[in-house]
């Protein structure tokens, strides 16, 4: 053997053992903090959220009156989304992620004192929603950029599925046990999510990495304005980027009139407030099976493949609740549904960002959500006008007539090549020639 050779053997022989990975996120002091406060503000979100409908539904019977509430929490949020994540580029996205929360405690605050005095005025709810979103959408311009911060990039994946398990576990106990609670008390899921609020807000702030944005002060100040037109551009001129903002933008409408029709179906077959969260927590542990199944999807399927079949599962589920007999059984459709339909958004996130740089990361986040939660509002709206014609169940399998057109663009599109790299070989985009320029 030469003596190049031996150098280059190990002294104690064999194969070169590979370098180790990054530690497991349990042990990410920051992940973890963020995690577990985010996981009591998703458990209060949930307990309001299904608190809200029923306040109407179950003094007003108007379905449409419903829709108008989760409407207005929606345009709250679009009105801010774009300039939260241009916020989040441009000063310290640790304020933006305490700020957000606090308003929405308050918020949240208010319509329980509304409620807990019998004030039922649909404009006054809708009204505190509506504050909530605003605060939401500034809050959540940070929350991309901060998690590339937190998380190595190469566990984003696994962090991306951890985040949508915690959500939909938190829906899981937070759905029966805000309707169990509204029928106690109506105030007290809105005063436990303002609660909640607080916890996410003092979990951010006991963040220690440093969150950026990096700025070295040399570079030429830009109005907000401008940074939002920059993140637009960028989406505007990638591929995978403008496609999967209008498909997605698409698909959450229908997605959020069915989250309102959901109910109206459930009391359609003889269930009340304790059915709809019990129906609610069903389906989401199809969802929490999910979020466990997408990262290891990730690693072993073609992503194309798991943006087909999730949009083909949402299809078929809005067709088949739409003809079960029984209340319970519309949760075990969903259950199923969801297992496929979670990967979904795993993906989507995970590559997202991996190709996104990070000095344009709030904004093309910003605008990516925006995108996606455009016509998010016209969901609950879709709803109401589709039940009003065609009564809940017609109105479902409407919603999945709909739904086939974006599952059939899947299969025929072009711009979905950056899918074919597996997510940890997907290259980062170039900045734009006017973000080089010194």
């Amino acid at each position: 053997m030469s003596q190049d050779a031996a150098d280059d053997t190990p002294s104690g022989g064999g194969d070169v053992p590979p370098p180790p990975g990054p530690p497991s996120l349990w042990r990410n002091r920051d992940y973890l903090n963020w995690w577990t406060s985010e996981t009591v503000s998703a458990l209060g979100t949930s307990m309001s959220a299904i608190a809200f409908p029923l306040v109407v539904l179950y003094t007003t019977g108007s379905i449409a009156h419903a829709g108008l509430i989760a409407a207005a929490q929606m345009i709250g949020v679009l009105l801010t989304t774009l300039w939260g994540g241009a916020l989040a580029d441009r000063i310290s996205r640790k304020a933006l992620m305490v700020a957000g929360p606090l308003v929405q405690a308050v918020a949240m605050a208010m319509a329980a004192l509304l409620i807990h005095d019998h004030h039922y005025a649909v404009a006054l709810l809708a009204a505190t929603a509506f504050v909530a979103g605003l605060a939401a959408g500034v809050g959540k311009g940070a929350t991309t950029p901060a998690l590339r911060r937190i998380v190595p990039k190469e566990q984003v994946g696994q962090a991306t599925g951890q985040e949508l398990g915690r959500d939909m576990a938190a829906e899981l106990v937070g759905a029966p046990l805000g309707g169990v609670l509204f029928s106690l008390a109506r105030w007290v899921p809105f005063a436990l999510d303002a609660v909640s609020f607080v916890v996410a807000a003092v979990g951010a702030a006991s963040i220690r990495t440093p969150l950026g944005p990096d700025r070295d002060g040399s570079e030429e100040r830009t109005r907000v304005w401008d940074d939002i037109r920059e993140g637009v551009r960028f989406v505007r001129r990638q591929p995978f980027l403008r496609f999967t903002v209008i498909w997605a933008s698409l698909l959450n409408a229908l997605a959020q009139a069915f989250v309102l029709l959901f109910i109206a179906l459930v009391r359609h077959r003889g269930g009340g407030p304790v059915a709809v969260g019990v129906v609610n927590s069903i389906a989401l542990v199809g969802g929490v099976a999910g979020s466990v199944v997408g990262p290891l999807l990730l690693a072993r399927v073609r992503a194309t493949t798991v943006l087909r079949v999730g949009s083909w599962s949402f299809a078929a589920a809005f067709c088949v609740v739409a003809v079960v007999p029984a209340w319970w059984e519309i949760g075990v459709v969903l259950a199923f549904a969801m297992v496929a339909m979670v990967p979904l958004n795993v993906v989507i996130e995970s590559y997202v960002v991996r190709v996104v740089p990070d000095a344009l990361s709030g904004r093309v986040s910003a605008v990516n959500r925006f995108g996606a939660q455009g016509l998010a509002w016209l969901g609950p709206l879709l709803a109401g006008g589709l039940a009003g014609a065609f009564g809940p169940s017609g109105a479902s399998l409407v919603l999945g007539a709909l739904t086939v057109p974006l599952a059939v663009a899947l299969h025929v599109t072009r711009s979905l090549a950056v899918l074919d790299k597996p997510a940890d070989q997907a290259e980062e985009l170039a900045l734009p020639e006017p973000a080089l320029v010194g």
